[in-house]
């Protein structure tokens, strides 16, 4: 591998609070080494476009605070098909960058194994995506704060809820992974949290519900993962209030909420952590690797091994905990 002189760093998929944090990270530590870096806007549309800016330690000031990414993000259906990602490669070489860090989600990173794969230019991933979902980091950007925004929407929830004798269906981010769901339903004290991962039948939801109404609880909550198997928050509630009346109903869709805001103390750190670690990583002569924390120590694993296994599995003893503490 010839020696790296420009690195293009670039964010793509679903925003996460951190992203900024990372870009600022990977921006100084590749300046610092005495690398040229480049911003690509909008992911990979941007490759395919030619929006690159050339970035230095000032260009990224007053930023590690933000949500969101300067950089933005963008869907590009052009990048899936070979001539996408050939015009991509194209314009990359124009430009001299010969590696490049990927801040995203598994898209994001099945994009960056092809290009890389396909045109052999050094690219290394950083796991940005609130779903705390790909194998090889025990967090991934913007999770934590996700969760922060999650437990705080819960806790004032559940002043209105214990006003009224309300039971609230409170619908949180989590297509396939119910992290967010589980963890922030704990730390709020949910009295019931469904998942993707653990199918529950609402005849064991109404007897739990029906249980806390007879030991006098005042008001309940129930998180519910969007990818929940029962259909949504909207059609959970429906079947309940069919056959327990006892509490006034009302569903909550937190949404895309979530993505935003500022990201916590954690997720800066963590996107410190991660952003330096990618560009030392490429400097090593690595490449098609994701850069994560994985008990407290910062690893590297094979972005194929990331994207293709599925063994994350939640907390058992959270799942476990979780009912007992509701009680």
């Amino acid at each position: 591998m010839s020696e790296i002189k420009k690195i293009g760093v670039f964010t793509s998929g679903g925003d996460a609070p951190g992203m900024n944090a990372c870009i600022r990270a990977v921006v100084r530590t590749g300046i610092f080494l005495g690398k040229e870096v480049v911003g690509i806007y909008q992911g990979y549309q941007g490759m395919i476009d030619k929006k690159f800016i050339n970035m230095d330690a000032r260009s990224v000031r007053n930023i590690i605070q933000l949500g969101g990414t300067v950089l933005k993000t963008a869907r590009c259906a052009e990048f899936r098909t070979p001539e996408g990602r050939a015009t991509a490669y194209k314009n990359l070489k124009e430009e001299g960058i010969d590696a490049l860090v990927a801040i995203g989600g598994d898209g994001t990173f099945t994009g960056a194994e092809l290009l890389s794969r396909e045109y052999d230019i050094p690219i290394i991933g950083i796991p940005g995506t609130i779903d705390n979902d790909l194998y090889g980091s025990d967090f991934t950007l913007g999770y934590d704060t996700a969760t922060n925004t999650v437990l705080e929407a819960i806790d004032k929830i559940r002043d209105t809820a214990a006003s009224h004798d309300r039971l609230f269906f409170i619908e949180v981010m989590g297509r396939d992974s119910g992290c967010i769901a589980l963890h922030a339903g704990v730390a709020g004290g949910a009295e019931a949290i469904l998942l993707p991962e653990k199918e529950t039948a609402i005849d064991d939801l109404i007897l739990k519900l029906e249980e806390g109404a007879l030991s006098n609880k005042s008001s309940s909550i129930v998180i519910i993962a969007e990818g929940e198997k029962n259909g949504g928050a909207y059609n959970v509630a429906k079947r309940v209030k069919e056959r327990f009346n006892f509490y006034d109903i009302k569903v909550t869709i937190l949404g895309h909420l979530q993505r935003g805001g500022t990201p916590s103390s954690f997720d800066r750190v963590l996107a410190c952590r991660l952003g330096y670690a990618s560009v030392k990583a490429l400097v090593a002569g690595e490449s098609r690797k994701m850069v994560g924390l994985r008990g407290n120590l910062i690893q590297l694993t094979d972005i194929v091994e990331s994207i293709n296994n599925h063994s994350y599995k939640l907390e058992e003893d959270l799942l476990e905990m979780s009912a007992i503490l509701s009680i």
